[in-house]
């Protein structure tokens, strides 16, 4: 079982950059998949990066590929979604959810609350 908690979303401009964390606890957070989601407001929520349980293995979302990085330190229980050169449609709600390796979401068995980012053009 895992909890899961995201931080590091606010407000930027068009073209900067905004790291988000995902701290998790529980002992086997280290055998579980990760991957961010976000959801932007009247739309569904919808793939955004996955990582595997080593970290050895990423995909990105055609939206975001080669904007975005996501990476793992299991010894932190930390998950990472870099974000650069953003846009006002990368605005949504960013969620961080653990569990198997894939792009639907339900196939992630835990969620984090959510933390907003908003791209300013």
């Amino acid at each position: 079982q895992v909890q899961v908690v995201e931080s590091g979303g606010g407000l930027v401009q068009a073209g900067g950059s905004l790291r988000l964390s995902c701290a998790a606890s529980g002992r086997t957070f280290s055998r579980y998949a990760m991957g961010w989601f976000r959801q932007a407001p009247g739309k569904e929520r919808e793939f955004v990066a996955r990582i595997s349980y080593s970290g050895g293995s990423t995909y990105f979302a055609d939206s975001v590929k080669g904007r975005f990085t996501i990476s793992r330190d299991n010894a932190k229980n930390t998950v990472y979604l870099q974000m650069n050169s953003l846009k006002p449609e990368d605005t949504a709600i960013y969620y961080c959810a653990a569990g198997g390796y894939s792009d639907y979401p339900d196939k992630f068995d835990y969620w984090g609350q959510g933390t907003e980012v908003t791209v300013s053009s």
